[in-house]
């Protein structure tokens, strides 16, 4: 039972110091205490006790007492299933954004004004998305500490955070990325495979031989290339899920002229001199000079991911199509980015229904004129 006891200090005979104990018993049975000078604080601490062991929140005030920087290096351990890239950007934020303001602070004495006052101060020198990501960090590890009964709630949460800023969609025409791959020269099929089948960067470097299919009509997207610290690391996509995206004919010869000379196992596509194809090396040799000549100056590859969204989506595919092209996790993400061009694609959806409907539909004839004999 729950209860607060008086605590008496002697000194030589004589009654020193006075505190009140708050004692009660974890749901395992161990009992616990703490000290106060004041019986009200002692009676207002166990009434709290009292109702998270009632209402099933209650965390163990000891597990809380670690501090953030401790507790950091224990939720890092346990991110065993990030890519390494995330890992690296995981750690970049903590050295350089988190723990120079927590790693002191005891995962019990962090309010929710502290980590308000932190944002802002951040937002002053580091840019929205840096912002934005150092306190997703740091949420991401008090939410886990909720899970694993360190805190009755996350303080962290709800803090207002800066706006990102608006980023302009670049969407490409068929001339204009035909125009594109011209100027690219040998390396224009990288063009073409990024316009025309939304793939990312790096599920475009990871492609083999054998995850082609037959005639070249499919390739099976199961793997992805990221660079850690310079270094080229092979893993899962994106979302962990793998798929087929569709080749249009006119890619279809040009990929398998790329396979004539391979083996199974074989990058698909290759630096010139054979090695991994990453994206800088891409646009030193030929993209920056090629975008700058048709009059697209500042276009990076992964803008051809978005013209491949809007070349679909004005071809007529549907949100579920756009979204397994792409490799997005579902098709409310899909709709998030590219709404507005199915917008504008309402007016052709209206001819079309329009157009099938006068295909179908046979016009009621018109009446005959009736006569009606008037009466003598």
């Amino acid at each position: 039972m729950a209860k607060v006891y008086r605590r008496v200090r002697a000194r030589e005979g004589k009654p020193d110091l006075v505190t009140y104990e708050a004692r009660w018993r974890e749901p395992d049975g161990r009992q616990r205490k703490r000290s106060f000078k004041k019986k009200s604080d002692a009676d207002r601490y166990l009434t709290s006790i009292e109702s998270s062991l009632l209402t099933g929140g209650y965390v163990d005030p000891s597990r809380s007492r670690v501090t953030v920087g401790s507790y950091s290096e224990q939720w890092m351990a346990g991110r065993t299933r990030l890519k390494p890239k995330t890992l690296v950007s995981y750690r970049s934020l903590l050295d350089n954004r988190v723990l120079p303001r927590w790693a002191d602070v005891r995962l019990d004495r962090i309010t929710y004004e502290d980590v308000a006052a932190w944002v802002s101060d951040m937002a002053s020198t580091a840019s929205p998305s840096t912002t934005r990501q150092a306190y997703h960090l740091l949420t991401s590890m008090l939410d886990e500490a909720v899970k694993g009964r360190r805190l009755p709630s996350n303080p962290a949460s709800g803090v207002e955070l800066p706006r990102l800023p608006r980023v302009h969609k670049r969407y490409l025409s068929h001339e204009q990325v035909g125009r594109l791959t011209e100027e690219c020269g040998d390396e224009g099929v990288v063009v073409l495979m990024l316009a025309y089948t939304g793939i990312r960067w790096g599920e475009l470097a990871a492609i083999r031989v054998d995850r082609v299919a037959p005639g070249a009509r499919r390739v099976h997207i199961a793997e992805a290339m990221s660079e850690v610290n310079g270094r080229a690391v092979f893993g899962p996509p994106k979302t962990h899920a793998d798929r087929w995206v569709a080749v249009p004919r006119f890619l279809q010869e040009r990929i398998g002229a790329l396979m004539a000379s391979k083996s199974p196992n074989d990058l698909l596509f290759t630096s010139p001199r054979g090695e991994v194809l990453r994206v800088h090396g891409f646009r030193r040799r030929s993209f920056d000079r090629a975008a700058t000549a048709v009059g697209l100056s500042g276009l990076v590859p992964h803008e051809l991911r978005h013209t491949a969204a809007s070349l679909a989506i004005a071809s007529g595919a549907n949100v579920k199509a756009v979204q397994s092209m792409l490799g997005h996790a579902s098709a409310a993400m899909t709709l998030d980015r590219y709404s507005h061009l199915f917008d504008d694609a309402l007016d052709a959806v209206a001819d079309r229904l329009d157009e099938a409907r006068q295909r179908t539909v046979v016009p009621p004839s018109c009446p005959q004129d009736v006569v009606v004999p008037l009466a003598r």
